[in-house]
């Protein structure tokens, strides 16, 4: 029976993956279909994506697939190839990176969820067959310039610090379900602008526009392909682009540049940067903002005691992180977190 997991260690991984000589391209991709054995359809396509050598994180719900995979570019042509034999993904719109050195991914992963997007839904009359209207890189740029419309980011907020379209409105929450009541409530005397919603690649977007529509919201636009298509429509047809910044992305580069603005600033020092690091010290992880100044100062730590564990031998750090639940780092937290590091960043700095 065939192995349809990786065995592997992480770190091994990491080292035949940047021993690799061939280039690899980051795809983005997703579909609202329905699938009635979703762990069936995961199987064959752990097998036939493995065969592929495809890296890279898919889920797999009855309401269809998300997926961001890299690819060898010997097998490019293949992956589509396979994507094609499956009737609901044939010709499928494929999110190609902009800003990629083809290192996002280590191992394929194919789990099955419940949705592939979370959402919290459970009014049983919502659809996804009633969504609004899709918009491309020029549509878009078109519509904004009209008073009467409203662009909202659907996106969590630390992706919305780092870059996003000029004017757009923040829905301030962590995660997409709490995202998707808040927008309905903020745009409530709104329900006669043209509403645009955007994402990373267009899958939360997507299903928000559906969510609007199906509050009685009927002006509602969303960017076909996201942030990542649009930047690809941009420069192909040498339109202006509207993002200012750099778009989060969720693999291990953490971010693409589409233009060399930097709206955003470090947690510790809150000099202009937007680089995006989680702490080195394993029993934190934390999310946040890191100059390339203070990575020297603290090791690429978030704070002055974050860096002494991060620095000890690995079997005490090891022991000290035992029992401990690190829980889920909440990145808007980290601000608060980090201002007494600023004062500890410039007490480094002038001593």
């Amino acid at each position: 029976m065939a192995v349809l997991h990786n065995r592997i260690s992480k770190a091994e991984l990491k080292k035949l993956l940047y021993a690799e000589t061939e280039k690899r391209i980051t795809i983005s991709f997703y579909q609202y279909f329905n699938i009635d054995d979703p762990k069936l359809f995961r199987d064959e396509m752990y097998k036939a994506l493995f065969n592929l050598e495809v890296f890279g994180r898919i889920y797999i719900a009855h309401e269809g697939i998300n997926a961001q995979v890299s690819i060898p570019a010997k097998n490019v042509e293949g992956f589509k190839n396979y994507l094609d034999s499956i009737a609901a993904l044939k010709n499928l719109r494929l999110n190609i990176a902009v800003d990629d050195d083809g290192k996002s991914f280590w191992v394929l992963k194919i789990k099955v969820r419940d949705k592939i997007v979370a959402d919290g839904i459970t009014d049983p009359g919502f659809s996804m067959q009633n969504k609004g209207n899709y918009v491309n890189a020029a549509q878009m740029n078109e519509l904004m310039q009209q008073k009467d419309t409203v662009v909202i980011d659907m996106r969590n907020h630390y992706e919305y610090e780092v870059g996003h379209f000029e004017n757009a409105i923040e829905i301030p929450s962590d995660t997409f379900r709490e995202q998707l009541p808040m927008a309905v409530d903020m745009m409530k005397d709104k329900k006669d602008k043209n509403i645009i919603m955007y994402c990373t690649g267009g899958i939360r977007c997507e299903k928000a526009s559906a969510y609007m529509k199906h509050h009685g919201f009927e002006h509602v636009y969303h960017l076909e392909g996201g942030i990542i298509n649009y930047a690809k429509q941009t420069k192909e047809n040498e339109l202006e682009t509207k993002f200012i910044g750099k778009n989060f992305v969720f693999d291990d580069r953490l971010g693409e540049r589409i233009t060399e603005d930097i709206i955003a600033t470090c947690h510790q020092c809150g000099k202009p940067a937007d680089t995006h690091t989680n702490c080195k010290n394993d029993g934190c992880h934390l999310l946040f903002i890191q100059c390339s100044d203070c990575a020297k100062v603290f090791d690429g730590c978030c704070t002055e005691e974050c860096k002494t564990i991060y620095n000890l031998p690995k079997e005490e750090q090891a022991a000290l992180r035992k029992g401990i639940d690190k829980g889920k780092m909440i990145f808007n937290k980290s601000k608060q977190r980090l201002r007494p590091t600023i004062e500890e960043n410039r007490k480094y700095r002038s001593s």
